[in-house]
């Protein structure tokens, strides 16, 4: 009976482990739609403002570029690593980890690699290894446009004052709830457009196209980051509702393993008391 008792806390203690990852499912849905929907609504507007950008900085003189794409050789690197806050999303944060410490062992080996972390997570991976230059963890408690492009400037200043020579983006983008892509993007310096460019010398500018440009740029760095951030976050509710929902999956098949083991031994034990109250009738006939 000591054993039946033991199988009884296990089916209790499994139940009670189903609830709270049916519930945790429940909630990372609730919040998937709302993140996945602000997400959607955002990169087509960040898509064409990169493309506009990219376009006009094309058409430009070398000599007239933005300080934002100075190309510096390479020696101090800031890499910004975007994990979530808590844990039980699967391989989420590990694979963010885990690039970033491919580039930092890797692609930026013999080079001085710094981290700034967006993320409990990240910031905990890396804080052993002294890498750490910011923690911005509570940008998740109120995330907002204005909250990150105040993070961007900064990011920014580092940059130009010659603080760093190349700043990488590490996080996950959202494809869909199951699925999510490691993503490294180049923040700075801006990236040269590839290929030939489309001639806009039918358009008149107002003001000046190094006008425009300087202005863009900045909202064009900002908006970059808050996607990347925004991606994250979505793929953060997308990789735990999924974690959640293989959990609940998995107590249900244990529970109902932990029943059949329980009736196979209850049935067991009631054979032999029946088996041992027959055996004891036969010896007083006896």
């Amino acid at each position: 009976m000591a054993n039946l008792k033991e199988i009884r806390n296990r089916i209790s203690s499994v139940s009670s482990t189903m609830q709270i990852t049916s519930a945790m499912k429940m909630v990372s849905a609730a919040k998937l739609k709302k993140a996945q929907d602000a997400i959607t609504a955002m990169r087509p507007y960040s898509d064409k403002l990169t493309e506009l950008l990219q376009s006009l900085s094309a058409t430009l003189k070398e000599d007239s570029g933005s300080k934002y794409a100075q190309q510096r050789e390479v020696e101090n690197v800031l890499i910004v690593s975007i994990t979530s806050n808590r844990g039980l999303c699967g391989a989420f944060n590990t694979n963010i980890i885990k690039q970033t410490q491919h580039l930092i062992s890797n692609v930026y080996a013999g080079k001085k690699v710094s981290v700034l972390a967006i993320g409990k997570k990240a910031n905990d991976a890396f804080a052993k290894q002294q890498l750490i230059v910011g923690n911005y963890s509570a940008l998740y408690d109120d995330l907002t446009f204005d909250n990150v492009a105040n993070l961007a400037e900064r990011i920014m200043k580092m940059f130009t004052e010659g603080e760093y020579d190349k700043i990488e983006i590490v996080y996950n983008k959202f494809k869909n709830a199951a699925t999510q892509i490691v993503m490294t993007e180049q923040f700075l310096p801006i990236k040269p457009i590839e290929g030939e460019v489309e001639n806009n010398s039918d358009y008149i500018f107002e003001p000046s196209k190094i006008e425009i440009v300087e202005q863009l740029i900045p909202k064009s760095l900002k908006t970059q980051l808050y996607k990347g951030i925004r991606d994250s976050f979505a793929s953060e509710h997308g990789a735990r509702m999924t974690a959640m929902h293989k959990a609940t999956d998995n107590a249900t098949e244990l529970r109902d393993q932990l029943k059949l083991t329980y009736n196979k031994a209850r049935q067991a034990a009631i054979t032999n008391e029946i088996l041992e109250i027959v055996g004891g009738a036969e010896a007083l006939n006896n």
